[in-house]
């Protein structure tokens, strides 16, 4: 039971606990840049975790097999190799969204969400381990820029998924759309998810310290007067 709970953890580590954008804060460009629209933030979230679950695959199941000098370069053509798949999917079946992507889906090649798991996860455990680890990370880094491409778009352009919700009654603020906007709202989105994930019982244990120390204090200042 002890090893299936923590294979399990692997799985649900990134959704939340280690969310690679939000506690890691890895791959900040694209989760700034591709999340005016949730359409835009679920391609780009779902594009990179396909990739990450399958380089995350073959790399724990080559590990052994790759010399340490010629590691990095050995990851990068894996990665690199599931990027141009990824990539002519989308610009064969979802051009629009390609189109709208851009640069950054050739920018999953160096990616330090991908990169990162590749060296500290995939390198020491084993494909099974690997393949949750990328799904974990993949979805928690998916499931952010949904949440993000959401508060932009409705509060942007008064829109969720193209559906007027917002607009009908007040005009967008488009800043929510600019650079400044996409600051405010990951900043506010990482907070919550600290405030989330924060220990309660370290909490609880620096509130009964300070109560003792007024306590304390309180004690002194009466023996003094």
């Amino acid at each position: 039971m002890a090893k299936e709970g923590s294979k399990l953890q692997y799985l649900t580590n990134g959704i939340l606990k280690e969310n690679p954008s939000l506690v890691l804060v890895l791959g900040t460009c694209p989760t700034l840049a591709t999340t005016s629209s949730v359409t835009n933030g679920f391609g780009m979230g779902i594009s990179a975790a396909a990739v990450l679950i399958c380089s995350n695959i073959v790399i724990s199941a080559i590990r052994k097999l790759v010399p340490d000098k010629v590691r990095i370069p050995c990851y990068i053509t894996v990665i690199a190799g599931f990027v141009t798949v990824v990539q002519l999917l989308l610009q064969a079946y979802v051009p629009t969204l390609y189109s709208s992507l851009g640069l950054y889906i050739p920018l999953i090649v160096v990616n330090c969400i991908i990169l990162g798991r590749a060296e500290m996860f995939a390198n020491k455990h084993t494909v099974f381990e690997s393949a949750l680890d990328g799904i974990g990370m993949g979805l928690g880094f998916t499931l952010t820029l949904v949440v993000m491409g959401s508060i932009r778009e409705i509060l942007g352009a008064g829109t969720w998924l193209g559906i007027p919700l917002l607009s009908k009654f007040i005009p967008g603020m488009g800043i929510f759309n600019l650079a400044p906007g996409g600051f405010f709202v990951f900043a506010v989105v990482m907070a919550c998810a600290h405030w989330l994930t924060r220990d309660k019982s370290k909490i609880r244990d620096t509130v009964g310290e300070m109560d003792l120390f007024t306590e304390a204090q309180e004690l002194k200042e009466k023996k003094e007067a």
